[in-house]
């Protein structure tokens, strides 16, 4: 190992200082061995450590040499034809394990990116924040129903403690009785009832469920 080692060495002593072939095996505590990425014309540079943190990616195999052997520019730097701006977030998180985005970063594009990459943890936060913020989109604000009941009073206690869920009592106006003021008995009210409904992202209406208390 150790003689194919220094053969390796010598090749590399005319080119590029940085031109490294991962094929050599490294010796050992030299696993933080510093890769350069050349991501759509920006240089990103990293170790094979963090390149190697999820081992279904593209870029661990990158970095096991097995395969774009030769896609390197002059610096040595692996070239990668894809979008700089997005691949800084996906390399801090296989620095760190957070997805860290400024705010006008469009999430979609951080996915479309993991996916190439096929960094399985990323895709799944990133999916997990989109449909977060689609749900708080459409769960504000809830609207409000009204509906406005006309009943005689000995009707009213019945109608509000039957009143279904998610109704809420609002007002209640004495509107008197058109024919007969002298008797009590016909007196007419209109009672206003209110119901929130909220939108949920399946397109359903969901109620909160409480009963309307008299």
């Amino acid at each position: 190992g150790v003689r194919m080692r220094m053969e390796g060495r010598e090749e590399m002593q005319g080119a590029v200082g940085l031109r490294c072939t991962w094929d050599i095996p490294p010796p050992a505590g030299t696993q933080a061995k510093w890769v350069r990425l050349n991501v759509g014309g920006t240089v990103f540079l990293t170790t094979r450590q963090t390149l190697c943190r999820e081992q279904k990616s593209f870029l661990y195999r990158l970095c096991q040499g097995e395969e774009l052997q030769s896609d390197r520019d002059e610096t040595g730097a692996y070239l990668i034809d894809r979008d700089p701006t997005y691949f800084g977030p996906i390399l801090n998180f296989l620095r760190h394990g957070k997805l860290v985005l400024d705010k006008d970063m469009a999430e979609e594009g951080i996915l479309e990116e993991a996916e190439f990459y096929n960094i399985g943890p990323l895709i799944r936060i990133i999916k997990d924040r989109m449909e977060e913020k689609d749900y708080t989109v459409t769960q504000v604000p809830p609207k409000h129903v009204y509906r406005v009941l006309q009943c005689q009073e000995e009707e009213l206690t019945q109608m509000v403690s039957t009143m279904s869920d998610g109704w809420r009592f609002e007002q209640l106006v004495n509107i008197g009785s058109s024919y007969n003021y002298g008797n009590e008995d016909q007196t007419e009210f209109l009672c206003v009832v209110s119901k929130e409904l909220y939108n949920s992202p399946s397109g359903l209406s969901s109620e909160p469920s409480h009963k309307a208390k008299v």
